[in-house]
């Protein structure tokens, strides 16, 4: 299955915020907008072996899957030493689509998940040992798991559980170790802290829009949320996983347990979390994959237990019938997805495919190299991330790339080459209808029409860009923060297959009007 990632990640071409992520690898600020750098040291990680190849992108990914099954199964074997146990954790994660084959598609939470799990075998280990030191290591998994993403804190609810429900409360309140855990946590997470105070506390900002958007009841993100859950983990996987954790939860809290504690409620938690927060907002694939890891162990745990609880052999019997038919399905899924993305000729998705959305960006960068050619042209200006993102990495620096906009994205990012924008004509690339933004009013560029290019993957058509030639302006890098070229745009993740945006004012500045949102929905 490593084998199988490993030629997914170097024969599936970057996703945009794949690229994106790349981009930042390349810079030296201590943390970003978007996220904190975890994932930024991750792919440069794998750059330094493998280059900037898809495979060099991904390395890390599949390094991260491979470390978290080394934890799940010692967590397993210290709870059971049941060799079956060990087995079933360690496969759990290859039969759930999103870690059997998706680790290997870098993201923030692909950074996160080990030192996540590391946190929580440092506090089984702790439970078994008694020695207070593990807190000290907790801490320092804690704080690099925060230096990867920021919902990581959701597992707090868990290790508050573990230090107060059981007995052992007294001696770990009047201890230092737990305090002096949380010092190295917040040291370590520190470069996030230490950037966001320079910056306004931008990252916060960013994401607390999205933790409080609401926009009314919707059944249909809720089916999305759920249906995610099925898809990611298992048709079959994810109930067989739910009702270890409801298991382990009962056995925990009613014996105050402390490792039952901390891996039910690790999971239970964040889902009943998202369980509601679905109910008003679309939550992204991704923001729920740091707790499955945990539930899987909770899951094996709980098998192995079972026969020592006085359960009746037909209901043992059952378990088990239901964890292997997890696995052999679970799998099988996984290997016919690969197939399909690698091998497989058709599109059945059209433009709801999650790879082929993202995909045929060589057709844009190849256009554009010949508008280059054409007009002499020597840097290309975007309007979007994404584009900005897919152009960076396919031009590899032979050619300056600028969005032009939302520069709060880019605070601390280094010159792209301002000698070769500086006076020089530029080539605008603009995914459609975003080309035509009231933005271009406020600048005071000469736009050329160069023509369009389509981009497709497997004959279906995904998106139209526009190609201008740029005279007569060069863009700002560091506007003023109350600036429409400084001001970014987060994703609504309304009830929608693909996310939309919309503007937000982080300092004063021009609004949106409720006609112009509407027309930004219709087109993303």
């Amino acid at each position: 299955m490593t084998v199988l990632r490993m030629v997914y990640a170097s024969a599936i071409e970057l996703r945009t915020d794949e690229a994106y992520y790349w981009t930042w690898s390349k810079e030296g600020a201590l943390s970003f907008l978007d996220h904190p750098p975890g994932i930024a040291w991750l792919i440069r990680f794998g750059t330094l072996i493998f280059g900037d190849t898809a495979l060099g992108v991904r390395f890390g990914g599949i390094v991260a899957m491979l470390v978290t099954q080394c934890l799940l199964a010692d967590i397993v074997r210290r709870l059971t030493h049941d060799a079956r146990a060990i087995a079933i954790a360690v496969l759990m994660p290859e039969a759930a689509l999103y870690y059997g084959l998706l680790m290997a598609k870098v993201a923030p939470d692909v950074a996160m998940i080990p030192f996540a799990v590391a946190m929580m075998w440092s506090l089984v280990r702790l439970a078994q040992s008694g020695d207070g030191r593990w807190w000290l290591a907790a801490g320092l998994f804690a704080g690099l798991a925060l230096l990867s993403k920021f919902t990581v804190v959701m597992f707090a609810p868990a290790v508050a559980a573990f230090l107060l429900v059981p007995e052992w409360r007294w001696r770990w309140l009047r201890s230092p170790y737990p305090y002096l855990a949380l010092l190295i946590a917040f040291a370590v997470f520190s470069p996030v802290l230490i950037w966001n105070a320079q910056h306004d506390w931008a990252s916060f900002r960013f994401q607390g829009v999205r933790a409080t958007a609401n926009y009314g009841i919707s059944l249909r993100t809720l089916g999305d949320y759920i249906g995610l859950q099925f898809g990611l983990v298992g048709f079959v996987m994810l109930p067989v996983v739910l009702s270890g954790l409801v298991m382990t939860a009962w056995r925990g809290y009613r014996s105050r347990e402390p490792v039952a504690i901390l891996l039910s409620t690790a999971v239970l938690v964040p889902f009943v979390y998202f369980f509601f927060k679905s109910l008003t907002l679309r939550v992204g694939d991704t923001w729920p994959m740091f707790m499955w890891p945990v539930g899987f162990a909770a899951a094996a745990v709980n098998l192995a237990m079972m026969p020592g609880e006085g359960w009746s052999t037909r209901a043992i019997r059952s378990g088990m019938f239901w964890v292997n038919t997890a696995l052999v399905s679970g799998i099988a899924f996984v290997v016919i997805v690969f197939l399909y993305y690698v091998a497989a000729p058709w599109n059945f998705l059209g433009r709801m495919d999650p790879i082929g959305a993202e995909a045929g960006f060589e057709q844009v960068a190849a256009r554009a190299q010949a508008a280059l050619d054409e007009t002499g042209a020597t840097w290309i200006a975007t309007t979007d991330y994404r584009t900005y993102a897919m152009m960076r990495w396919l031009f590899r620096g032979r050619v300056p790339v600028v969005e032009i906009n939302e520069r709060g994205r880019f605070q601390d990012f280094r010159d792209p080459g301002m000698d070769r924008i500086e006076d020089h004509a530029g080539l605008y690339i603009g995914r459609q209808p975003d080309d035509r933004s009231s933005l271009w009013a406020t600048i005071p560029a000469r736009r050329e029409p160069l023509g369009q290019v389509e981009r497709r993957w497997r004959g279906v058509l995904t998106d139209t860009y526009t190609l201008d030639k740029l005279t007569g302006w060069t863009p700002e890098l560091t506007p003023p923060k109350d600036s429409p070229l400084f001001q970014w745009r987060v994703l609504a993740l309304r009830a929608s297959p693909r996310p939309l945006s919309f503007a937000t004012n982080p300092s004063p500045g021009p609004t949106v009007s409720a006609a112009a949102a509407r027309r930004t929905a219709a087109a993303s």
